[in-house]
């Protein structure tokens, strides 16, 4: 019996609005070079997400040559993309230390053609940076606001602004709070009646959703 490794989804741009991604986390490197290629040879464009460092640098010279990398956020793209339209996206961190989760949502919206503004280190202790910028963020029409430790930054944004705001739960902290399960648990029991949220470290997930809410209100 013939397995076969690499079946792409070409039309789930059309069934959805998105592309489909790579997910390389479980890929070996074989079987990317093998996705990417088999891509390339039709003409496909791709984002590879969770692909790290050193997996990356396991891919045939050809395929390495051939990808956008960006070690960052452990995300490729293969192909051009072009972002246009006004920006009408804001992705916001607590930390410097959330930077890395944000740029997998940066680079995601990017794909996809959607422009974004980063506002980083706006966590609630230290409450006048995020009142600082609160106009500006106030004109956006979707916020992506990632946070780890107790994850209060999704939940006072959502009680300011107007915008839909996607909580995005990091894996950043320590003692009970490593690992992002309490980031995950505070966003879902967040007291704001519209915060969206999405697992931890899903930077990708979160613009997919903020690209699905700016598809449908036609604001590209």
């Amino acid at each position: 019996m013939t397995i076969m490794e690499v079946l792409l989804d070409l039309q789930r741009a059309d069934r959805t609005g998105l592309e489909e991604a790579i997910f390389c986390q479980g890929k070996s490197a074989k079987q990317i070079a093998s996705i990417c290629q088999n891509a390339i040879d039709q003409n496909y464009r791709l984002l590879l997400t969770r692909l790290i460092k050193s997996k990356y640098q396991a891919l045939p010279d050809n395929i390495k040559t051939a990808l956008s990398y960006n070690p960052e956020s452990n995300t490729a793209v293969l192909g051009q993309y072009a972002v246009s339209g006004k920006t009408r996206v804001a992705v916001v961190s607590g930390g410097t230390s959330d930077i890395s989760v944000c740029r997998e949502a940066v680079i995601t919206l990017n794909y996809h053609g959607f422009s974004c503004d980063e506002h980083y280190d706006l966590g609630v202790t230290g409450l006048w940076r995020l009142l600082e910028r609160l106009e500006i963020l106030k004109s956006y029409h979707v916020i992506i606001a990632a946070a780890g430790m107790e994850a209060a930054l999704p939940t006072v944004l959502s009680g300011l602004v107007k915008a839909p705001v996607i909580a995005l739960p990091t894996s950043v902290g320590y003692g009970i709070s490593e690992g992002g399960r309490v980031a995950l648990e505070s966003c879902l029991a967040s007291c704001s009646g519209s915060l969206l949220t999405v697992n931890i470290d899903n930077g990708f997930g979160a613009a997919c959703a903020a690209i699905k809410i700016l598809n449908l209100a036609g604001t590209q």
